[in-house]
C-alpha cells in the first residue's frame, strides 16, 4: 500500500501544492510552522475521514477562503484508487471515491490505511480515557467498516441523548425519548465493545512481543475497561446489550440530575501494566515512551497481519523526542512499506536513507 500522488488546494497553509511520494522512505524537512505535519494530516485524513488535529474540519482550510480540497492516487491490495476530500466552512464534507460520491464518510473510511505517530503519542499512557479511545478507533474504524457505521451512529445517538438530558429541565417532555435512545445506544454499544474487545485482545499481544524486544525485562500487559454490568465483552452481543440496558436503567435518576450520559462504551478505557504495576502511575518517561512504541509498532502489525500490506506509516517529528536507542528501534522497524518522516534536522536524509526528500517552506515545495 502507498500513495502515488496528492494534491492540496487551499488546506491549512498550502494554496495549491502536489507531491509525487516514492514507494519507501520520504522525508519532509523545514523549519518549524512551515506546513510539514499539515502534509501529513492531509494524508492521515484520506484514510480516517478526521483532521486528527480538530474536531473542527473547517479548520483546514487556509486563511480567508471557504472551501478547500485533498486529493489523493494511491494503490491498495494492488488496485489503485482516487479519492477526494473537499472541505467547506459553511456545510459537511463531501468525499468522492474513484470519482463517486459517498453517501457516508464510513463508506471511504480505510481505503487507504494508516498509522501515524506524532509527538502528542508519547503521552498516550498518561493522557485520559478519551485519547487511548481515540487511537482504538482510529485503527478499528480503517480495519472494520462496519465498526466506523456503529461508531458514527452512536456518536450521533450519544450526542442528542446529551441534548435532551441539558435540555430537559427547560422542556421536561424531553425526557419521553430518554428509553429511545437509550436502548438504540446499548444495541449500538454492544457491537462497540465486541469489536474493541477483539481488538485489544490482538493489539496487547502484539505490543507485548514489540515491547520484549525493547526492554526485555519489562513485561508489558494490560485489560479492556469497560461498562461495569458486562460479564464478557466477547460474549454474543445480544447478552452485552441486555447487560448495557440493565446498567444504564439503573443509572437514569443519577442520569436526569448529572445531565449527561453516565452509561456505555464512550466510557471505556485501555488500562496498560509494566511488570504488573500501572504504567501510567508508576512508568518513568522512558518507559511510557516504549510502551507507545510499542502499541503504534504493533497496530501497524495488525495491519499487515489483517491485509498482508503494511498501511502508510506517518512519523510526525517523533525521533527527536526519543533517544538514539529508541530513535535506532524505530528505523530498524520500518524496513518495509511506506513512510512518511516530519523532521527539523538536515542530517535525518543521510541517517534514513530517504527515497524522496521534500523540503517545506510555506507551505510550498523549494
Amino acid at each position: 500500500m502507498h500513495i502515488n500522488t496528492l494534491e492540496l488546494h487551499n488546506f491549512r497553509n498550502y494554496e495549491q501544492e502536489s507531491f509525487v511520494f516514492d514507494p519507501s522512505v520520504n522525508l519532509i524537512c523545514g523549519e518549524n510552522g512551515q506546513g510539514k505535519t499539515n502534509l501529513l494530516e492531509a494524508v492521515a485524513a484520506c484514510s480516517t475521514m478526521q483532521l486528527f488535529r480538530t474536531a473542527q474540519k473547517k479548520e483546514g482550510l487556509r486563511f480567508g477562503t471557504d472551501s478547500s480540497r485533498i486529493l489523493a492516487e494511491f494503490n491498495a491490495q494492488n488496485r489503485d484508487f482516487q479519492l477526494e476530500l473537499r472541505l467547506f466552512r459553511t456545510k459537511s464534507m463531501e468525499i468522492f471515491k474513484n470519482g463517486v460520491r459517498q453517501k457516508r464518510q464510513s463508506d471511504a473510511a480505510g481505503v487507504l490505511k494508516t498509522v501515524l505517530f506524532c509527538p502528542d503519542d508519547l503521552l498516550l499512557i498518561r493522557q485520559g480515557a478519551s485519547a487511548r479511545r481515540r487511537f482504538l478507533d482510529t485503527a478499528l474504524c480503517q480495519l472494520r467498516p462496519n465498526y466506523a457505521r456503529f461508531l458514527e451512529e452512536y456518536s450521533r445517538t450519544h450526542e442528542h441523548k446529551t441534548r435532551i438530558l441539558r435540555d430537559a429541565e427547560q422542556k421536561p417532555a424531553l425526557l419521553d425519548l430518554w428509553e429511545d435512545f437509550s436502548l438504540r445506544m446499548a444495541k449500538l454499544g454492544a457491537q462497540i465493545i465486541r469489536y474493541r474487545a477483539y481488538y485489544i485482545k490482538k493489539l496487547l499481544a502484539a505490543a507485548a512481543l514489540v515491547q520484549s524486544d525493547i526492554a526485555p525485562h519489562e513485561a508489558l500487559t494490560g485489560a479492556y475497561k469497560t461498562v461495569s454490568t458486562v460479564t464478557d465483552p466477547f460474549a454474543p452481543a445480544a447478552q452485552i446489550e441486555q447487560e448495557l440496558i440493565s446498567h444504564v436503567f439503573s443509572h437514569k435518576t443519577a442520569e436526569i440530575a448529572g445531565k449527561s450520559c453516565l452509561s456505555g462504551p464512550h466510557k471505556d478505557d485501555l488500562l496498560l501494566d509494566l511488570n504488573g504495576r500501572s504504567a501510567a502511575a508508576f512508568g518513568s518517561q522512558g518507559q511510557v515512551r516504549t510502551c507507545t512504541l510499542s502499541l503504534k509498532l504493533a497496530e501497524r502489525e495488525l495491519f499487515f497481519d489483517e491485509d498482508g500490506e503494511y498501511p502508510v506509516l506517518l512519523l510526525d517529528d517523533v525521533l527527536s523526542e526519543l533517544d538514539r536507542r529508541r530513535q535506532d528501534f524505530v528505523l530498524n522497524r520500518i524496513g518495509d512499506g511506506q513512510v512518511l518522516i516530519t523532521c527539523c534536522e538536515d542530517e535525518a536524509a543521510e541517517k534514513l536513507h530517504a527515497g524522496g526528500i521534500f523540503p517545506i517552506q510555506n507551505g510550498k515545495k523549494y
